[in-house]
């Protein structure tokens, strides 16, 4: 071949570039010149012969210079490759920046015909359609990252086509066969099912073996597979074959980059079973079920997802659960052809865990007799999903209403109360009526305590945290705790030497410990022990667990664990649902372990749980240390040596849509010789404040209200009085509004419903 000989070394071929051009033009060079001496040409023609001549002495020592550098590239590239890919099994080049091949492995001759072509994008065009275009783009990815590949779909199968820069310009090109492969991890081949798979436009990009044996040939389209489109999974379709139509269940199964893989199942009609094999070999969860709902047959597939070891004597009924209607009504149906296609959710019938699946029923006809393929496929994560996001719908609306309940309830309770105080105000103790009073106020208390509850599991209450030890919280709690276990259970306090302080409501702490030991006593009626143990936790990394996510940090945990009856693996993810409750009817609201998660989130804990059937139950709470400095005990109380002043001194404006409410706060500030200003809405308050003659020193105003609500016309009103106090009084918790808006200053929120005291201390303090 001109301009092309080869130098030969074992397992490799190496291009080298015939010497041919460069002696022709030395030659022409020469000739040139003695031209011109010959003929005794005039000066000027052999003046310009000499040019030419130089000319082309010049190019031929530049192409001898760059001849030299390729054949020195090409000799670093033989003693290379000699030693790397010879013998390499993968077909591999070596080639220059324009595409030249300079070297080829016995792999490549072996597997490629075209080997005689000079460039790369001449060889593998027998397999790509445009090499051209692949080939530039990894070269040009080679430049910048040093290498790059990429998976091609050819006519003969999938190609690994790979690039890496190698010294002196040139380039190292590997193919690689990439064999198809199923999602059980076997080559695609070596399944005995019918199997294709297919692009996004509907080209069929690989059939295996049993596919192309079942249809005659190598198609390109589904639509030379089917005519009705599309293919729907789980469903019968008429596949067209050259022995003829043949009829085949069809199960998809979702792929990456938009490719699908389709499986066949041939269920011809009066056949004789010869399925059977592919049938238990086919890589769905599939049943054949009798019209009567008897399962016939399933796959190992279908016996793993439903958790048993074998299907016999078994009715389908007795494995799932959930339709709504009775089961035989829609065997029976499907198998009469009146019952609409479609999927239907269902929750399998295991003990170990939650499963659901979702079943398409199909009606086929073998052997004359009339059966049903049932379809499953894992739906778990998806109604998990969909739970989760029932729940959290459910919760936003339970604390709506919560709130909505708070707010009236809180309303109606503190009129009640209030006037309950102004009665106590009027009587003594040896009056008759003082008695029923008091019996009204601390029932008034427990109904507030109620409502305190439905905040608490929407986690909109409002806290008061202090800094806590732990051990002298139990410690407190103890004697009340054993008096509620009885005398049948044990209770056992385990402390950390070392335990620090937290940050929490004592008295809602107090609440979730109680109502977790009250709950570990009902789980053993028989008795035993309950431990409280309290522990300090360094977590060095988050932990993540029960989708929630506990940053890094000290923790102190409390755990309280019995050895009750536990929980079924499938209630654990329902224990913290409001008025959820395993207990009998009488026995329990079920508001109490929402109730504490609500508590412990808005603390900033972490709440676990983790229970074993018939061995136990532990509850396992995290709170964050508390990285505070708390003030020695007496400090606070040596610098409160000055006597406050006493009540009387100020005007109270005093706003509050509910008149119960706004009668009862009116005449408590002023048996305190307050002088009180009354507003039953906030356009009535900024109309009274318009006179630049009154002196105001507190507000008192509700924050929910019609029209403009308490903070906006407050901070309407401070922009021409700001030194006034403001007390904002709510039925709602105090985070439950203005979240989004601005901190109004020298302001103090107080909860409803709330005594007479309360409320005359806190317009004193706001005071002074």
């Amino acid at each position: 071949m001109i301009g092309r000989q080869e130098t030969s070394v074992p397992g490799l071929r190496v291009a080298a570039p015939d010497k041919a051009r460069l002696a022709a033009t030395a030659i022409l060079a020469g000739a040139a010149a003695g031209g011109a001496l010959f003929l005794g040409l005039p000066d000027w023609a052999s003046r310009s012969l000499g040019a030419v001549s130089l000319t082309l002495t010049s190019v031929a020592a530049l192409m001898a210079f760059q001849s030299r550098v390729r054949l020195k590239a090409r000799a670093m590239a033989t003693e290379l490759l000699t030693g790397f890919i010879a013998k390499d099994s993968a077909p591999s080049f070596v080639a220059d920046e324009d595409g030249t091949i300079h070297a080829i492995n016995a792999a490549a001759e072996a597997r490629f015909t075209d080997v005689e072509k000079e460039t790369l994008a001449g060889t593998l065009r027998s397999v790509l359609a445009n090499p051209a275009a692949v080939l530039f783009r990894l070269q040009n990815r080679a430049k910048t990252e040093g290498a790059a590949r990429e998976d091609v779909v050819t006519r003969r199968g999938h190609v690994r086509l790979a690039v890496h820069q190698m010294s002196g310009g040139s380039y190292l090109w590997r193919v690689e066969d990439i064999v198809e492969r199923s999602s059980s991890g076997r080559s695609s081949d070596s399944i005995p099912i019918p199997m294709v798979t297919v692009g996004r436009t509907g080209a069929v990009l690989f059939m295996n073996e049993a596919a192309r044996k079942l249809t005659g040939e190598r198609v390109k389209t589904l639509d030379r597979l089917f005519r009705d489109l599309p293919v729907r999974s789980g469903q019968m379709h008429t596949m067209s074959t050259k022995s003829g139509p043949v009829e085949v269940m069809v199960m998809e199964s979702s792929r990456t980059q938009g490719r699908r893989e389709l499986y066949f199942l041939e269920a011809e009609a009066e056949n004789t079973g010869k399925a059977g094999s592919g049938f238990e070999n086919m890589p769905v969860p599939f049943l054949k079920v009798a019209p009567s709902g008897e399962i016939l047959t399933a796959n190992k597939m279908a016996l793993n997802l439903l958790g048993v070891k074998t299907c016999e004597n078994t009715r389908i009924g007795q494995l799932m659960e959930g339709l709504g209607r009775p089961m035989a009504d829609w065997l029976r149906d499907t198998a009469d052809g009146i019952a609409p296609n479609k999927s239907e959710f269902l929750r399998l019938s295991r003990n170990d865990k939650e499963v659901f699946v979702q079943v398409t029923l199909t009606r086929v006809v073998q052997e004359g007799a009339t059966v049903l393929i049932a379809v499953l496929n894992d739906a778990t994560e998806l109604k998990t999903l969909e739970a989760q996001f029932v729940q959290s719908q459910k919760m936003q609306a339970i604390g709506q209403l919560a709130g909505g309940v708070a707010h009236d309830f809180n309303n109606l309770l503190t009129a009640i109360s209030g006037h309950c105080d102004l009665l106590l105000l009027r009587h003594d103790q040896g009056d008759p009526d003082y008695g029923d009073l008091v019996q009204i106020s601390e029932n008034a208390n427990r109904a507030a305590s109620l409502v305190s509850q439905l905040l608490a599991f929407s986690r909109k209450q409002t806290l008061q945290p202090e800094v806590l030890d732990l051990r002298d919280t139990l410690s407190d709690l103890t004697h009340l705790l054993n008096r509620l276990v009885g005398e049948k259970v044990t209770l056992t306090l385990s402390h950390d030497p070392v335990l620090k302080s937290i940050r929490a409501d004592k008295r809602q702490l107090e609440q979730v410990l109680m109502n977790l030991v009250v709950n570990a006593r009902d789980a053993m009626p028989q008795g035993g022990e309950i431990r409280v143990e309290t522990q300090v936790v360094n977590l060095q990394k988050a932990l993540e667990r029960d989708r929630a996510t506990v940053p890094a940090g000290e923790w102190v945990t409390v755990k309280v664990s019995d050895q009750g009856v536990g929980i079924d693996p499938d209630k654990i993810q329902k224990v913290f649902e409001p008025f959820y409750t395993t207990k009998r009817t009488g026995e329990g609201t079920g508001l109490g372990l929402s109730t504490a998660y609500g508590i412990i989130k808005q603390t900033g804990g972490f709440i676990f749980l983790d229970s074993i059937k018939n061995e136990g139950t532990a509850f396992t709470l995290f709170f964050p240390v508390d990285k505070g400095v708390s003030k020695p005990a007496g400090t606070e109380a040596v610098a409160k040596a000055p006597e406050a002043p006493k009540h009387g001194e100020g005007v109270v404006l005093l706003v509050e849509d509910e008149a119960p409410v706004r009668a009862f706060a009116s005449r408590a500030l002023r048996l305190r010789g307050y002088t009180v200003l009354e507003a039953e809405s906030a356009e009535d308050a900024l109309r009274t404040l318009e006179d630049p003659a009154l002196s105001v020193d507190v507000f008192v105003t509700d924050v929910v209200m019609p029209g403009m609500d308490g903070p906006s016309w407050v901070r309407e009103a401070l922009k021409e009085r700001p030194d006034t106090r403001v007390v904002f009084v709510s039925g709602y918790a105090e985070g439950a509004f203005g979240g989004a808006q601005p901190v109004v200053p020298n302001s103090v929120f107080l909860p409803k419903p709330f005594s007479l005291s309360q409320l005359t201390d806190t317009v004193h303090e706001q005071l002074h």
